[in-house]
């Protein structure tokens, strides 16, 4: 059977539904495009949630590292966050003045600074963890909770396969 040209993606159908899709259908059957762009939708809806409460988006994450693994050295904290070391010195710089963690030298290894949530930023950590709940909450809305729990557990996988291959 030979395709016509209404038939073919240069064809009057295949050009219609061009017309009609919002972005490049070529585009949106590459899963890297479409991951892409759904992490700038959560990403956009997260920053707006943190940055109400006149923190950014390394502020919240320094938080909760530091509420889930507790006390750290300042440079495992870079190393677990993927942040370049420099940038997290001026990241906890912000935090600490608004006494939200404090550094204190390593009594193990006196050249080394320890991190830690003061009692204040034990309770903006948790407060900012529902606000962030809200905006996944929001930015996922489409998606039923067993759709949810899918599509983390396959970025899960995805993210442990890179972090595996970076060790």
């Amino acid at each position: 059977m030979s395709e016509t040209p209404e038939d073919g993606p240069g064809g009057a159908a295949g050009q219609a539904r061009a017309e009609a899709a919002p972005r490049p259908p070529s585009l949106l059957a590459l899963p890297s495009y479409l991951a892409g762009h759904a992490a700038r939708i959560g990403h956009d809806a997260l920053v707006e949630a943190v940055g109400q409460h006149g923190l950014r988006l390394p502020h919240f994450a320094a938080l909760t590292a530091l509420s889930d693994f507790g006390p750290l050295p300042q440079h495992v904290l870079a190393d677990r966050l993927g942040f370049q070391r420099s940038h997290l010195g001026s990241y906890l710089d912000a935090i600490e003045e608004r006494g939200l963690v404090r550094r204190t030298r390593d009594r193990a290894d006196r050249r080394r600074q320890l991190v830690e949530l003061t009692d204040e930023g034990v309770a903006l950590q948790r407060r900012l963890w529902l606000v962030a709940q809200q905006s996944q909450d929001s930015f996922l809305g489409c998606f039923t909770q067993e759709e949810r729990e899918t599509l983390t557990t396959l970025l899960l996988r995805l993210v442990d396969a890179d972090d595996r291959t970076r060790a």
